[in-house]
């Protein structure tokens, strides 16, 4: 018959939980609206934290909510060269600069992703 893998395992319980106790949450950019489709939309980076079960840091961004007169926290992951109090501008028309969000479309052609 053989064994029973390890990824099947975890649903037993005991050893086999996962460790998501202390997990941040899901890392995401921002939902895709109408400033990031015609232009762009400014942001600062507040902190830049460590994930557990996650090889790369998180970065959470504070962004002005363009229809209410709220703060959006945003937490995304964190790009090579980002540091706290950094602006990062995400839309069509963002510049292409280290924490920048653009579409793919939008990039010239050669550039590292």
């Amino acid at each position: 018959m053989g064994r029973v893998i390890r990824a099947q395992r975890k649903g037993a319980g005991s050893v086999f939980t996962s460790h998501s106790k202390h997990k941040k949450g899901p890392a995401a950019l921002r939902a895709v609206d109408y400033a990031e489709r015609h232009g762009y939309i400014k942001g600062v980076v507040k902190d830049i934290i460590h994930d557990p079960g996650r090889g790369a840091p998180l970065a959470i961004a504070h962004f002005r909510d363009p229809y209410r007169y709220k703060i959006k926290k945003e937490l995304m992951i964190a790009a090579e060269g980002m540091h706290t109090g950094q602006f990062v501008y995400c839309g069509k028309k963002a510049q292409l600069t280290i924490g920048n969000v653009m579409p793919v479309g939008n990039m010239p052609e050669g550039i590292i992703v």
